[in-house]
């Protein structure tokens, strides 16, 4: 008697296994991947990433290149883009990258990312930089537009990067985020990107010419506004920060030692703003704006 209720057991045990629903698979719907999420790790293409950090002098040289690479690149094509979030406070101050950013941001109208990925998507672009002793720096980029640019709502926030400008020496890479009007009927003239970010058509446009790392490149026209908005007016005066200071006799963040630099008597010196920004004239929205 005890082996048919053995087996009877074993029986029903099966019989339930096999009913039980499996697990459902939790598909991956990111589309841009990095090696890890701190900023050790979190701002590397996987693809690129060389199984180690680069140094803090490779870094400033690698984001130098790529700034510059992107600015002319689009110009040449006659491309609209702008200066973003940490890179636009970055040229607030003097013109140049934050020293402890690990990546740069820009952004496009939802017009020109659409462009961007029927035209040039996966496209490999070169860049030569002469330096004054002749010495050239030559790197290779990679303009890869996110499959996901199409939706424009944060739907679960796993895609809210829409394209990336990539050197691929390392996997350092520029952030390209797109604007687009969401919500035209209900909130006309107010653009955002897909990481909640909003702005107002007469903050964006007219563009303002200006130079930044060296190059031509353009903010938006409220930059001031804009800036304060999402940073606080305490960014555009603190000169201290992530271990930098800012030295207003250089006009340059300068990383503190163990020692660190002398501290400047001018400790909430306002930096050097270029005054010499101009509207940008061209073609598109800008001065479609002006005529009405």
């Amino acid at each position: 008697m005890l082996l048919p209720k053995l087996l009877a057991t074993a029986l029903l045990l099966l019989t339930s296994a096999s009913a039980a629903p499996s697990p459902v698979e939790q598909r991956d719907t990111k589309y841009f991947h990095e090696p890890g999420f701190d900023d050790s790790l979190g701002h590397y293409d996987v693809r690129y990433y060389r199984g180690e950090p680069v140094s803090y002098e490779e870094k400033s040289d690698s984001l130098h290149h790529l700034i510059r690479s992107y600015l002319i690149s689009f110009r040449e094509r006659n491309i609209e883009t702008w200066i973003a979030h940490g890179t636009l406070l970055g040229w607030w101050w003097n013109g140049k990258i934050m020293p402890w950013d690990w990546d740069l941001d820009v952004q496009v109208s939802g017009w020109t990312l659409t462009w961007l990925g029927e035209n040039l998507n996966m496209t490999m672009h070169n860049y030569t930089f002469v330096a004054d002793d002749g010495s050239e720096v030559q790197r290779e980029y990679l303009l890869d537009v996110n499959p996901n640019h199409i939706e424009r709502v944060r739907g679960d926030g796993q895609n809210v990067i829409d394209a990336r400008w990539i050197d691929v020496r390392n996997g350092l890479f520029i952030d390209i985020t797109g604007l687009s009007e969401t919500n035209p009927s209900t909130q006309p003239g107010v653009w955002s990107c897909k990481n909640l970010h909003r702005y107002r058509t007469r903050d964006l446009y007219p563009l303002r010419e200006t130079i930044f790392e060296g190059v031509p490149a353009s903010v938006p026209y409220s930059f001031d506004r804009i800036l304060t908005q999402e940073y606080s007016e305490r960014a555009l005066t603190k000169t201290f920060h992530e271990g930098h200071r800012w030295m207003p006799e250089l006009k340059e963040w300068v990383k503190v030692t163990v020692a660190g630099p002398p501290r400047s008597p001018m400790t909430n010196a306002r930096p050097h703003v270029p005054r010499s920004l101009e509207p940008r004239q061209r073609s598109g929205l800008g001065n479609l704006l002006r005529l009405f």
